[in-house]
């Protein structure tokens, strides 16, 4: 049976042992601290970019807030000027239901009417906007859990640039899309607010060029027509 030595370090023997185990132990120290003034000399040396930095952080914290509390805000005047739940939606008629998107596009600071009629040519409300253009919405009001399928997609965009000069074209529905028409209509610039989006444009007062991504002043060619 073979016993096995444990390894441990060995006191110094002597004054030339002693002397050495000193020696490695200064210059252990002395390498510790060459690199806590080396740390000491970056941090001092870029102190001002640390501070700038921090600076930064702090502004965009402070923006960011304040942009939070703006659309709040903003928000919370929009709902105060028009506010409709989905139950209320539901219970409206088609017509109704025109009339409502008509206000809503008012309350969200465009100037708008309703022209759905017999012969619309794919256009219920139409509105105006001085930095987005002209917009045209079509409404289809169903049954709760009602599909809109992509032939509404096809027949707006036929329509919306010759029949209407549309800048921008909307399909509104309290029910939901198939996929293929949202892909359809997401592939030919035909924008859909579904009811999850109604919810939010209607019940929550998120704006719609908020809710659809419409940026001010991007008004281009659409529907194979240039923008006047």
């Amino acid at each position: 049976m073979t016993t096995r030595r444990r390894s441990r370090f060995r006191r110094p023997r002597g004054a030339v042992e002693h002397v050495a185990a000193g020696i490695v132990a200064l210059a252990g120290a002395v390498l510790v601290l060459r690199m806590v003034l080396a740390v000491g000399r970056v941090l001092l040396g870029g102190w001002p970019l640390l501070v700038v930095a921090a600076g930064c952080a702090l502004a965009v914290a402070v923006v960011l807030r304040l942009r939070r509390a703006a659309a709040q805000r903003l928000r919370g005047e929009r709902l105060a000027r028009l506010r409709l739940t989905l139950a209320e939606v539901d219970a409206l008629s088609d017509r109704q239901f025109e009339f409502a998107l008509r206000d809503l596009l008012i309350r969200d600071g465009w100037s708008a009417r309703q022209v759905g009629q017999q012969g619309d040519q794919a256009a219920d409300v139409i509105g105006r906007h001085p930095r987005r253009g002209r917009i045209v919405l079509q409404a289809k009001h169903t049954k709760v859990g009602g599909k809109v399928g992509s032939q509404v997609m096809y027949q707006v965009k036929g329509t919306a640039g010759p029949a209407h000069r549309a800048d921008i074209a909307v399909v509104v529905t309290n029910g939901t899309f198939t996929r293929d028409a949202k892909a359809w209509g997401d592939k030919h610039q035909i924008h859909w607010v579904d009811r999850d989006r109604l919810r939010a444009w209607a019940e929550q007062g998120v704006a719609l060029n908020d809710l659809l991504g419409l940026r001010d002043g991007a008004r281009r060619r659409a529907f194979g027509r240039p923008a006047p």
